[in-house]
């Protein structure tokens, strides 16, 4: 293992350590009203990862936040290329892009229902609407701070315009889009498990609603441990890419 892997080890089981501690902190002082011990709530999830009652419902939210990751990425990526390449349309929807953004997204969630039922397909809506703005925004930004003699470049070699994106605009702007990806990654993930909790009857969301109605704070305690740990690895794993990225610039 490298120096620079052991330092990276050695922080993220510091902040590991001082996160299990401070949990257990805090149960000294709330009790088992509340929530769960650090050792009871590992004791817990690993039954529950043991059983049966999890996997139907955690493969349901995986599925759906692939599929609302992948609009997300395809549709935000196209809006940002097409924003950030033609000046005149980004100063237009630019500042449409950014308000609906800062609009709190439970608020359309009555409006999805009635477009798309209850269902896979309302959860999927509701994630995706969640993380095109974040990608369209950076991708923006990254298209727009492209070096104009990268572009005269590509133009002076007579490239089209789908061949001065792919071979020029995305390379370059490659690093932004990256870090609207992961930003995106976690805002969709919280759109579809927000989007179970009040329009579905499978998945993670699913389950966390109906152990919220039931004061189960074994299952509560569980969930909340899973998908942090799925989040935190898997954005531990884009940033280290991310920093990558922007290192060979």
């Amino acid at each position: 293992m490298s120096t620079g892997a052991r330092d990276a080890f050695s922080k993220v089981a510091v902040l590991v350590a001082v996160l299990v501690a401070a949990w257990q902190a805090l149960y000294w002082v709330v009790g088992d009203t509340a929530m769960r011990s650090p050792l009871s709530a590992g004791a817990y999830t690993l039954s529950l990862l043991s059983g049966d009652m999890l996997w139907p419902h955690a493969r349901e939210s995986m599925l759906a936040f692939a599929i609302a990751l992948a609009i997300a990425v395809a549709v935000g990526l196209a809006i940002g290329f097409v924003l950030g390449y033609v000046r005149g349309l980004a100063e237009i929807f630019e500042p449409m892009l950014t308000a609906i953004y800062s609009i709190p997204k439970i608020t359309l969630y009555p409006i999805l229902l009635l477009l798309f039922g209850l269902g896979m397909s309302a959860k999927v809506a509701f994630g995706a609407i969640h993380g095109i703005i974040p990608i369209a925004l950076f991708t923006l930004s990254g298209v727009r701070n492209v070096r104009p003699v990268l572009v005269k470049t590509g133009q002076t070699m007579k490239l089209g315009r789908l061949d001065l994106a792919r071979r020029i605009l995305f390379p370059a702007a490659l690093p932004e889009i990256f870090t609207g990806l992961r930003i995106g990654f976690s805002l969709t993930l919280i759109g579809t498990l927000l989007g179970e909790m009040f329009a579905s009857q499978r998945g993670i969301g699913f389950l966390m609603m109906n152990a919220i109605g039931l004061h189960n704070i074994d299952l509560i305690t569980a969930l909340t441990l899973l998908i942090i740990i799925f989040s935190a690895t898997v954005s531990s794993v884009l940033l280290y890419f991310d920093r990558r990225l922007r290192a060979r610039l």
